[in-house]
């Protein structure tokens, strides 16, 4: 009996395990970060992510050679990054460390035995010298580059840096915390951002008089400051509180948000711009998904972007006469928008004109023409310009990330001998599908196929569920290293004998905002279930697939949506692969909203546990894995304490696999190595399973 046994397993590993590679080799390559150029476009800077070793690499006009300036070793778990040029483009500036949690601990999963909160440094890009700067984070220059401004935990510090004997200094003494420092182009001004809760100033302090000021104040968000090109005007958003209002719910319409100016020598404001009411009068903070909000054009326009037509696209307003200009056009949200050296023009990553990957668009800022600067079929993003051409990230549905440069109409890749021989080679191109839920809710999803899929055989199925959820999966690696890795995986399981799908469920991004803002998900009914069960049923229908073994895997809202599936519809699944997901919305939405006490508000408190696995749990029978570390500052770590603790109660199959000191996103690259292997161990135990 025993070698029958033996040789059953040998012939389900030989039927369902294809691929000789490790996951460990599909994420073996370098992943970059942080690209950014010098004012003069000269030059350009980024950061390889090389299996938890993280360094920056330069390349140099003319022949942009890429090479390694810094000399960090091993998988030490600490972050880099905020790569910053100084004005005259001879100082690279980067921040190295971790943040704080809400004890006041600096993330540390490695155990190291050092001090791993922010540090800044300073690189002589002559000498390539790196010396230690200051503690700190948020690193701006000032104009002339002999000073740096930065800040230490909620306050603003100052500090030259032509004079190594300087101290750091406090600039100036503020309630709340202060954010988005920007200096007025002579450099004799800084504004930023007074944040207080449910309101914020625009504060302005002048370094010669050592004044603070609030020119402004008011009941509202004011938020984004932007200095015109001559600095007599600054421009910025005032944004409406929104009351009493969960996250992770949907919201379409709210009170209106406005664009002000305030002169400089009256130290006056008014209004030059109102988003009116109805679509577009909510602010959606995390799009575009960069510092800025308002760019003045040389002519005196203010670009800013808006979700007027149910895309998130950028508009001109002319502040003298209130014309307003609609600046990009089609299907699609502008996602990031950077400034360029040359001032007369903004880049920027979209997915217009190709819904399911990103593109890059040159927006003239004198003309308002879009050129558009993607190769076609590939995921463009942070482009930056140069002297002569551009620089940017790429990836497909075969190869992850990389940057590119492009001179003269032709790209290449940079530093392509840090690519490792090893990558697998067998990847396949993801097919997209339309799915409707029972609703009729239309959602996207990405099919993986294995290499020489046989239509006669039937395969077992994967479904990967995002985070976020404000995300979106791509026809290709992701310009997130989050769902870079995976993508990965999706590819490792299609390599080894699976059906995977991936679902970009509604209550993402990418498809307008009445799919972002879907009635009733989230905490307000978690209707994005419906599509999960609706991707279950669609693989259960293929011929291909064997109905008795499709597992949903995913993190953070993945491993939210997971257990959903588990405990709801315990018939349609095998089993689960649970990272750090939240199980109970009362529990978590604290983290987010400091003002939610779930006793004070006992509808919206029902609404949310209706919303959450939790309940439902009863239902629950399938096998689970849960993965989580016990840092984690964006799921409580109990999430999964107590869920386990209920289903080992129910007799339900629970195993485990804890990250001592680990935050959300593993900093670790060998925990990342780790959470996947035994996710891959687990779901071919249970496949495995007579």
């Amino acid at each position: 009996m025993r070698k029958i046994l033996t040789y059953l397993v040998l012939f389900l590993l030989f039927a369902y395990q294809t691929d000789s590679q490790s996951i460990e080799q599909y994420l073996s390559a370098p992943f970059p970060t942080d690209l950014t150029a010098s004012p003069d476009g000269k030059s350009i800077a980024w950061i390889f992510n090389s299996e938890g070793e993280r360094n920056i690499f330069l390349a140099e006009s003319p022949n942009f050679e890429a090479k390694k300036i810094t000399n960090f070793e091993g998988d030490e778990g600490i972050g880099l990054g905020e790569l910053s040029f100084s004005p005259d483009g001879k100082i690279l500036a980067f921040v190295r460390g971790n943040s704080r949690n809400s004890s006041g601990e600096a993330a540390n999963p490695a155990q190291l035995q050092e001090n791993t909160d922010f540090k800044i440094h300073l690189i002589d890009l002559t000498t390539l010298e790196t010396r230690y700067f200051s503690p700190g984070s948020t690193i701006t220059f000032s104009p002339d580059g002999q000073a740096l401004v930065y800040k230490i935990g909620p306050n603003v510090y100052w500090k030259s840096l032509s004079d190594s004997s300087s101290q750091q200094e406090r600039l100036f003494v503020s309630r709340g915390g202060s954010n988005q420092l920007s200096f007025s182009p002579n450099g004799e001004k800084l504004a930023f951002v007074s944040t207080r809760g449910d309101h914020s100033f625009i504060g302005i302090w002048d370094f010669e008089q050592k004044k603070l000021t609030y020119p402004e104040t008011s009941l509202d968000k004011d938020s984004y400051p932007a200095w015109s090109p001559d600095g007599k005007q600054l421009a910025y958003l005032r944004i409406p509180n929104i009351n009493n209002l969960l996250s992770f719910t949907a919201i379409k319409e709210s009170n209106p948000w406005s664009i002000r100016i305030l002169d400089m020598e009256t130290m006056k404001a008014e209004e030059v711009w109102n988003s009116g009411t109805g679509p577009g009068s909510v602010v959606v903070w995390d799009l575009p998904a960069e510092a800025d909000r308002l760019w003045w054009t040389p002519s005196g326009q203010l670009v800013f972007p808006w979700e007027k037509n149910g895309w998130m696209q950028l508009y001109a307003v002319n502040p003298a006469s209130g014309e307003v200009k609609h600046l990009t056009k089609g299907q699609g949200i502008v996602e990031k928008v950077k400034t360029s050296y040359k001032k007369d023009e903004l880049l920027l990553t979209s997915n217009i004109g190709d819904i399911e990957r990103r593109k890059i668009y040159s927006l003239d800022l004198n003309s308002f023409e879009l050129e558009d600067l993607s190769e076609k079929g590939n995921i463009n993003w942070s482009p930056v310009r140069l002297e002569k051409g551009l620089a940017y990230l790429s990836a497909t549905a075969t190869r992850p990330a990389w940057p590119y440069i492009r001179q003269n109409d032709s790209s290449e890749p940079l530093a392509e001998e840090f690519f490792p021989q090893d990558f697998p080679k067998t990847l396949v191109k993801p097919l997209g599908l339309d799915l409707q839920a029972e609703d009729g809710f239309k959602t996207r999803a990405q099919l993986f196929l294995p290499p020489n899929h046989d239509a006669t055989k039937k395969y077992p199925a994967v479904i990967f569920l995002h985070g976020g959820s404000r995300r979106q999966m791509l026809l290709g690696f992701n310009y997130s290293q989050y769902y870079s890795n995976a993508y990965a995986l999706q590819q490792y399981f299609a390599a080894n004998g699976f059906i995977a799908l991936t679902l970009n469920y509604r209550s993402g991004i990418g498809y307008g905002m009445d799919f972002r803002e879907a009635e009733n998900y989230g905490a307000g009914g978690a209707s994005e279930v419906l599509d999960l069960m609706a991707a279950a049923d669609y693989l259960a229908a293929r011929p291909d697939v064997d109905a008795s073994k499709i597992i949903p895997w995913g993190g953070s809202y993945g491993g939210f949506l997971t257990a959903h599936g588990l405990a709801q519809a315990p018939e349609k699944f095998l089993a689960g692969v649970d990272i750090h997901g939240v199980h109970n919305w009362n529990n978590d939405i604290p983290v987010f909203d400091s003002w939610y006490e779930p006793e004070k508000f006992p509808e919206m408190a029902e609404l949310a546990f209706k919303s959450s696995p939790m309940a439902y749990v009863e239902n629950w029978e399938d096998p689970v894995l849960l993965i989580h570390g016990d840092d984690d500052r964006n799921v409580l770590f109990s999430e999964s304490v107590e869920l386990a603790e209920v289903l080992r109660k129910q007799g339900v199959e629970v195993e485990q696999l804890v990250f001592p000191d680990e935050v959300h996103s593993f900093i670790l690259h060998s925990n990342w190595v780790k959470a996947y292997e035994a996710s891959i161990d687990f779901i071919m135990k249970q496949i495995q399973k007579p």
